[in-house]
């Protein structure tokens, strides 16, 4: 029985963890790949032309997201904590 509860809060937890990242990871990647290609359509090979961009997109989507995030963390942490008696 302990097996299968530490099994299941892990898959919760990593299930939250790739909800939580995948905003900021897609919108970084999507902005990567689309710098990339002008970089090579136009032979630029400037560091900063592909490192800003990234950045201003994370920024972006944690202001965007991040209050989704934080609630989606304190939803899982509350259930974590609140269950702890059950656990044992």
């Amino acid at each position: 029985m302990g097996s299968d509860l530490a099994l299941q809060l892990m898959g919760e937890m990593l299930w939250t963890a790739v909800l939580v990242s995948a905003p900021m990871l897609l919108g970084t990647l999507l902005i990567g790949l689309f710098i990339s290609i002008f970089q090579v359509v136009t032979q630029i090979q400037e560091m900063s032309l592909a490192f800003v961009p990234k950045l201003i997109t994370a920024v972006i989507t944690l202001v965007v997201f991040g209050p989704w995030m934080l609630r989606r963390m304190i939803q899982f942490s509350t259930s974590v904590i609140s269950n702890i008696p059950q656990y044992f």
